[in-house]
């Protein structure tokens, strides 16, 4: 049995609250799960301390025994100090598409001077 430490969502409609899971790979969302660990609201500002609470110590004994963590859920333990912080890096999303690449070929044409007038 494959387990998640992930979010699944409560709260109504446009009003999102999410509890911090261990689940099961395979069970829904918002379906069965194990044991709630903490919770998040994101609607409260990001310096708010009841944004995130997370047991800790049940956490280190869920990662222990194999339980592996959402991108999300990650990054809470990693700000808690319990795990080392993701890097990603993804350096073709940042190059210039096709049209960028034509759009700046034009401009450069067309600022560059002449070569044949100066001489």
């Amino acid at each position: 049995m494959s387990l998640k430490i992930r979010l699944a969502r409560a709260g109504t409609k446009k009003r999102p609250h999410y509890m911090i899971v261990i689940a099961d790979s395979r069970s829904p969302r918002d379906g069965r799960f194990i044991e709630k660990i903490g919770f998040y609201n994101p609607l409260l500002p990001k310096d708010h301390a009841d944004r995130v609470k997370l047991d800790l110590e049940k956490a280190k004994e869920w990662l222990k025994k194999g339980a592996t963590t959402t991108d999300r859920v990650h990054r809470f333990l990693a700000n808690a100090g319990l795990l080392k912080p993701l890097k990603k890096n993804n350096p073709q999303k940042a190059k210039p598409k096709k049209k960028a690449v034509e759009r700046a070929a034009a401009a450069a044409k067309a600022v560059a001077p002449p070569a044949e007038a100066a001489s």
